[in-house]
């Protein structure tokens, strides 16, 4: 599986999560899974949540002003 399709089933099976998260779960940097997101953003897959964003999780140790949120986008049927 490429990294971009794991990048696209980790996101859609998790809704939403941080961008570290992400890279986190593909053994990857940041600045490596950035890119591919906003190329899941181009193609409506993906989008960036707005600076502040939760992600959701119960923890509550993140600066919310420091986090990049992506959440996955179903398309229509």
């Amino acid at each position: 599986m490429s990294m971009l399709s794991a990048l696209n089933e980790t996101l859609r099976q998790q809704g939403r999560a941080s961008l570290v998260d992400l890279a986190h779960a593909l053994n990857s940097t940041p600045e490596a899974v950035e890119p591919m997101l906003q190329h899941l953003e181009r193609k409506g897959r993906a989008r960036k949540l707005p600076e502040g964003t939760s992600c959701n999780k119960p923890c509550c140790s993140c600066n919310p002003a420091t986090l990049v949120i992506y959440e996955w986008v179903d398309s229509a049927p």
